[in-house]
């Protein structure tokens, strides 16, 4: 079958979001191979904000000149009946669904506002209920349906400013597990893909070199194999794919600590048992529940668990959501019989609860209402007690419903319960903990989150959500001293009652899951846990994380297809060739995606090529590439971009004309040039233009910029254009220019022309140009000197320089997060060059006045904190010639530059 052109003749695929990026290039693959494809999308940016139909007309355009079959659909995701509609109505049925359409609305926790929660939820999650209920029915009576969701390593790992999307990214998987589960016997198979893809968002947070190599077309084959009649069997799972690199992963399960579950099962037991809760030695690899009726058996035959010394809270305001009834109640007693001040929050009765604290001596207060009205439960906790330190997100509801029958409102009920209640505790409560530097929370998922149930994609979503936010928000919180962990408890309570048996309902008591909660919101846990997940009832404890195969790896310089997928299929799922491991955080997927970019098939003197042959290749490529226009990226700013991007190159706060924009001469400075072009996307992958490209050996090697009118304006909407300037054989190297022209989009005045020139270690010798052309001021290097500068400009960067100059569009991770520079290299972030560059740029102005160009050659690396010095001479005419270096090493890190005055005339423009 490997052999075999996979094709999807007669059948009907809907794609959401498929305007650009990975939906695109669904739509034209699946049209290329027979089938009629429904193009959906809004229209919006990748913020969610405005519409319109240009960008699926493109694509049906495209796919129609091509020979092929589409029509498009310009609904928002939350109307998913009419795009399913548009299927139905144009081809008579739908066979597969692929749920790719998303937003982004990055934040801080601290900063997140409840319309970036709420849309972010609206896109992700409620969306892709949507489509998938409107296109249940039409697979089920068909007996035949393949779905597709798309979750990330955001949701997987949790992320850094994302703990919006991270929840809305993982709580696809617990829906589309339970999907697979109901949907098994109908024949309708549901995966999961963690794409690592460049794409408008992506955009954003890659690194162009990266995102050459992380083409949309290498994850398409793996969806194609999934959503193919052939796959008879793959459903559930998660895929992690990108560059070339491609491996499953599933959920495995620690033996965990077992204690005798009776009244000698405390928080310190388990503190001297700790140990085994992580005890990956003898591991289970579930799609369900453990085995609590097992466990509990086990757990009575032991003897009663050795006293130890009480794990105390006092001191300590605890908060606990669902406190009424069943687990939560039990939390709430715990929690004051070991001295805590206990809030106790439910919808229905909490004054019961209260009395029993009080009753045996402890403290404690009510506060009625939903879980949803989280400002007002935790500010019962502040005029109580004046602090909040622990908090257990407790609260929910079940409303279950075979997926075919289930209403939307069953749907948002419960999501906005779990999930959207534990955000909102959480959030009304993260500025208390945040400003004492201290903070406990434990949230609840379930077994149907992380592995899917019958009957509860609703409840499914909502859970494994959680798990995905709270994973994030505990990346945000433990600088501070807040630490945030998920479980998925075990236990008997009137919302269990319903789906267990009574006597399964009385065997397991809440209170074998209580002590984990407590020992988890102590101080007393080794190495501190946060960010994990724990499964915990019957006395027993057990961590779950992540395992992933060792995949399969294809060269980034073929073209990947379906077939080839295919032909390594059973190395993809392989869990036991020695190759698996564990990854903790979306890095390690990005380290396997790194290590592939080496990995080419047609390497220099390699069999399946004569040099010859292959350099022909790429000059007739690069000939290609001299011709294409790019269609032009736009970019807007305006002052208070103006603003950031002058603090971003060391601005003080005294530098009015630079930080204040009703200072008389308010203005940019001319470095910014380089900005408006910076993700513009050109019509060109370098990878098609030289042998042997890596990102991993390329290197920023000169930057060019041209002012071409003055004033520059303080705001404006721009659009840019790049274009291949020239590549350059350097034998053990190739050499890439790019040329971008920025215009005021208004008024079609150009205001920028930037060069810039990379370098590619062991992309050379494929017969190419072996030296550059001359373009002037472009392309040359100034020589310094011998006699003493003429001026010098010492200046400190921040210790914050790197995060806040990303702020004005760089977003490269390599600036400022430690995991991937030490995967580029680097022990700490560096400092992007054209930041320095804007040093150095900065202190010719101050000097000298305006330049209308600029050109630089990087020789160095810069960490944030360091002193940049940059020595000037003044030479014949209108020109400065300068170098900078690190003042802490006494290395070039500018060498060979040079920058045209515009003279007086220039200066009062200002």
């Amino acid at each position: 079958m490997a052999g075999q052109e996979l094709r999807y003749d007669g059948q009907t695929v809907v794609v959401t979001g498929a305007g650009g990026g990975l939906g695109k290039s669904y739509a034209i693959f699946f049209a290329a191979r027979g089938a009629n494809v429904v193009v959906n999308d809004l229209g919006g940016s990748f913020k969610g904000e405005g519409g319109g139909s240009a960008a699926a007309d493109k694509v049906v355009d495209e796919i129609r000149a091509a020979g092929g079959k589409a029509v498009a659909n310009y609904d928002d995701v939350v109307n998913g009946e009419a795009i399913i509609q548009t299927a139905i109505q144009n081809y008579g049925r739908i066979d597969v669904l692929i749920n790719n359409a998303g937003i982004l609305r990055d934040i801080s926790f601290k900063n997140m506002k409840d319309q970036d929660w709420d849309l972010i939820m609206r896109v992700h999650v409620i969306g892709a209920y949507k489509c998938a209920r409107a296109a249940w029915p039409y697979f089920r009576k068909q007996k035949y349906g393949r779905l597709i969701s798309t979750t990330s390593a955001a949701g997987l790992f949790g992320s850094f400013g994302q703990c919006n999307y991270s929840a809305a990214k993982l709580s696809q998987v617990g829906f589309t597990e339970t999907l697979a589960k109901e949907g098994l016997k109908y024949n309708i198979l549901c995966n999961v893909i963690a794409p690592i893809a460049a794409s408008r968002m992506t955009a954003t947070v890659m690194p162009p070199e990266v995102l050459d190599n992380l083409r949309p077309e290498w994850v398409v084959p793996l969806v194609a194999v999934l959503a193919h009649p052939s796959n008879a069997s793959e459903t559930g799972s998660i895929f992690e794919v990108g560059g070339g690199h491609m491996a499953k992963l599933r959920w495995e399960r620690a033996k965990g600590a077992l204690l005798r579950a009776d009244d000698s099962f405390t928080p310190a037991a388990l503190l001297k048992k700790w140990d085994g809760v992580s005890d990956f030695s003898e591991p289970e690899y579930p799609t369900g529940v453990a085995d609590f009726m097992g466990l509990l058996e086990q757990a009575q035959k032991l003897p009663p668990n050795p006293p130890a010394e009480n794990i105390q809270f006092n001191g300590k305001v605890a908060l606990v959501t669902g406190g009424g009834a069943g687990l939560g109640r039990i939390y709430c007693l715990q929690f004051a019989k070991y001295g805590a001040k206990v809030v106790v929050n439910d919808l229905m009765d909490c004054d019961t609860v209260v009395g029993e604290i009080k009753k045996m001596g402890g403290e404690a207060v009510g506060v009625k209402a939903s879980a949803e009205d989280g400002d007002a439960v935790v500010k019962a906790a502040i005029d109580a007690y004046g602090r909040i330190d622990i908090i257990v997100n407790n609260a929910g509801i079940l409303r279950d419903k075979a997926f075919t029958n289930m209403e939307d409102k069953q749907f948002q009920q419960v999501l906005d319960v779990h999930l959207r209640g534990t955000y909102k505790v959480s959030k009304a409560a993260w500025p208390h903990m945040l400003k004492q530097k201290y903070g406990r929370i434990v949230n609840t998922t379930s077994t149907s989150g992380i592995y899917g149930n019958f009957g509860q994609a609703n409840y499914a979503a909502a859970k494994c959500g959680i798990l995905g936010f709270s994973r994030a928000l505990a990346r945000e919180g433990a600088k501070y001293n807040i630490y945030v962990n998920t479980i998925a408890p075990n236990a008997g309570t009137n919302m269990t009652r319903s789906i267990m048996p009574e006597e399964m309902v009385q065997a397991f008591k809440p209170d074998y899951v209580a002590p984990a909660v407590l020992l988890l919101c102590s101080d007393k846990v080794p190495q501190p846990a946060t960010g994990r997940l724990f499964e915990i009832g019957s006395g027993w404890v057990g961590e779950t994380r992540w395992q992933r195969s060792g995949g399969a790896q294809f060269p980034i310089d073929v073209m990947l297809t379906p077939e080839a997928v295919k032909g390594v299929w059973e190395k993809v799922l392989d869990f036991d060739d020695g190759r698996a491991d564990h990854p903790e955080d979306g890095t390690a997927g990005t380290e396997k995606i790194m290590a592939n970019m080496e990995n080419k098939a047609n390497k220099k003197g390699g069999e399946s090529k004569g040099k010859s042959d292959e350099g022909s290749e790429f000059l007739a490529a690069i000939e290609t590439a001299k011709k294409a226009k790019a269609e032009g990226t736009d970019f807007a700013y305006d002052e208070r971009d103006s603003i950031l991007y002058n603090l971003g190159i060391g601005a003080k706060r005294t530098d009015l004309p630079l930080v204040f924009e009703n200072a008389d001469d308010f203005h940019l400075l001319p470095t910014f040039g380089v900005i408006p072009t910076f993700n513009a996307v050109a019509p060109f992958s370098m990878s098609e233009l030289v042998p042997n490209f890596s990102p991993m050996m390329l290197l920023h090697g000169e930057q060019y910029l041209e002012i071409r009118s003055f004033p520059i304006p303080t705001e404006a909407l721009t659009t840019s254009y790049p274009k291949l300037v020239e590549v350059v054989d350097k034998g053990n190297a190739g050499i890439i220019v790019t040329g971008s022209t920025t215009v005021d989009k208004k008024s079609k005045r150009e205001l920028f022309y930037n060069e810039s020139t990379v370098f590619i270690r062991g992309a050379g010798g494929f017969g190419g140009a072996k030296k550059g052309g001359d373009r002037g001021a472009a392309t040359r290097v100034y020589k310094m000197p011998s006699r003493a500068p003429d001026a010098v400009v010492e200046e400190r960067t921040t210790e914050e320089q790197a995060a806040i100059y990303r702020l004005s569009g760089d977003r490269n991770p390599l600036h400022i997060d430690p995991e991937f520079s030490k995967v580029g290299g680097f022990a700490t972030p560096i400092l992007h060059g054209l930041c320095f560059f804007g040093f150095a740029g900065k202190a010719v102005v101050q000097t000298f006045g305006m330049f209308k160009s600029i050109k630089v050659r990087f020789a160095g690396v810069v960490l944030p904190g360091q002193t940049l010095v940059t020595e000037m001479w003044r030479e014949e005419g209108a020109l400065v010639v300068f170098q900078t270096k690190v003042k802490e090493t006494g290395k070039l890190c500018i060498a060979g530059a040079g920058a045209e005055l515009v003279g007086e005339a220039g200066r009062s423009k200002l």
